[in-house]
């Protein structure tokens, strides 16, 4: 089976807990994260088998009824996606790092999953909501042609994109402040 991600994100943070619990009920799937998000909101991320994301998100949406504001189904989403969600992945030395920023966490997610599949790149971090104003950011690395490919194909997938950059050879303190 494919490997697929869900995303409920709710604005009501009582809501959001129950829906976890009713989505993690619903279907064999694995709890990647769940927690507020700024401005006062609450998301939930899954992952697991394309069939049991669809029925856990179907459950998480009728549960969610008026306060679910966005969801995101990513079916066979890259491998690197879940560790760069849970911020578990290792040392890196990056010849070129890339940063795509959105307004919308979903959008971040996405860009994410694209600019993975796109080059041969090593995602970062996917950072979502929190103490960013409701906004998600990917930080990634490889070899600078690799990161500009993915980088223009990531940008090219939404109109929530805010800015991206491509830095070449960047200086140690600023890798070791991105793990």
């Amino acid at each position: 089976m494919k490997r697929a991600l869900g995303l409920i994100e709710l604005n009501s943070i009582a809501r959001g807990i129950i829906t976890t619990d009713e989505m993690v009920k619903a279907a064999q799937v694995e709890l990647v994260r769940t927690s507020t998000v700024c401005p006062g909101k609450y998301i939930v991320i899954i992952s697991g088998d394309v069939g049991e994301v669809k029925a856990a998100m179907a459950a998480g949406q009728r549960l969610g009824g008026e306060y679910v504001i966005n969801t995101l189904l990513i079916p066979n989403i890259h491998e690197q996606l879940v560790p760069a969600l849970m911020g578990t992945v290792g040392d890196i030395h990056p010849e070129a790092i890339g940063v795509l920023e959105f307004y919308s966490i979903a959008s971040a997610i996405t860009a994410a999953d694209i600019a993975a599949k796109a080059a041969r790149i090593e995602l970062i971090e996917v950072r979502i909501g929190y103490a960013i104003g409701g906004k998600g950011f990917v930080t990634l690395t490889g070899d600078v042609g690799a990161v500009k490919a993915a980088v223009a194909a990531a940008s090219r997938t939404d109109d929530l994109l805010v800015e991206t950059s491509v830095i070449p050879r960047p200086v140690a303190p600023l890798v070791e402040a991105l793990m």
